[in-house]
């Protein structure tokens, strides 16, 4: 099959409470291809995040990274509030409708997999193969404090070195990086702003983490539970060893119930493996690969 060196940029229009929206996805591969893997990214990243895994699975594969809205190239939307998962899950439809696959996989960092948790476990999902990269329907109150502490703050850079080294210091979990991958992440977290550069995302997004108390939580917490626990399709759960949003505890009871997760750890990772080293890639395009044919 086709592969490409570079990704193709393209749009779905989605709907949204009052109005329409676009998400913008990045292609790689084949576009003829209908078996599709969507790889789905964290709550402050992009879709350009999974260049390197995308590389290696374009030979089998026509490989879709969104940029969730509110993200990268998509758009902003007019009320913060509305950045919420159910929106997530409502654009992600009309990228699959698009897409048309006759084989689907997922692969889910953090937020996105969230995102595959409620997708998967949908009566009738079209998922078949899941991956969800550090992530649970339990999500560890320290890692989330910790990510709310950083998410939504003002941040200008005089350049696009500057702003690296600052997205390093909020980045420990993503584990030891050469010079060039970090750089190869970081360059899409900017944009051009006047003589200085910010990051891609909307600073609205931080309205997610207002007003939530421990009963929202635990309400949130016993949905994914029963969304994960229907989901059909093999899983892989891999978690950094070193995680604070994925408890032990946690990946321990999502291998045991549910689509019973095959579950593989990554020493000296934390939250999250950032799926640009070789072995991180590797543990998702044996497992990716081997995903059957649709019935």
């Amino acid at each position: 099959m086709n592969t490409t060196a570079t990704p193709r940029l393209d749009f779905v229009q989605c709907l949204h409470p009052g109005g329409l929206h676009r998400m913008a996805y990045w292609e790689w591969g084949d576009p003829a291809n209908d078996d599709v893997v969507v790889c789905v990214h964290g709550l402050t990243r992009q879709g350009r995040d999974f260049d390197r895994l995308a590389q290696a699975l374009q030979r089998r594969w026509r490989v879709v990274c969104p940029d969730v809205v509110g993200r990268g190239r998509s758009d902003w939307l007019e009320q913060p509030l509305h950045y919420q998962l159910p929106q997530y899950v409502g654009d992600m439809v009309a990228l699959l409708a698009r897409l048309r696959a006759r084989r689907l996989a997922w692969v889910g960092t953090s937020m996105g997999g969230l995102i595959g948790i409620a997708l998967a476990g949908m009566r009738d999902a079209p998922v078949q193969a899941l991956v969800l990269n550090d992530i649970g329907p339990s999500i560890a109150p320290a890692g989330l404090a910790r990510i709310g502490g950083y998410v939504g703050q003002p941040s200008r850079f005089a350049s696009i070195d500057e702003g690296a080294e600052y997205l390093r210091t909020i980045s420990a979990g993503f584990g030891p990086h050469s010079a060039q991958q970090w750089l190869e992440l970081s360059r899409p977290m900017f944009v051009a702003d006047g003589d200085g550069w910010r990051l891609h995302y909307d600073a609205g997004i931080r309205a997610a983490f207002a007003g939530v108390d421990a009963a929202v939580v635990q309400a949130g917490e016993l949905a994914l539970w029963a969304l994960y626990d229907a989901i059909r399709a093999p899983t892989l759960l891999l978690r950094g060893a070193e995680s604070d949003i994925l408890a032990p505890a946690t990946a321990a009871a999502m291998a045991a119930r549910g689509p019973h997760a095959r579950l593989h750890e990554f020493a000296g990772v934390g939250h999250a493996p950032t799926l640009v080293d070789a072995e991180q890639i590797a543990a998702v395009t044996a497992f990716v690969d081997a995903t059957p044919p649709a019935r």
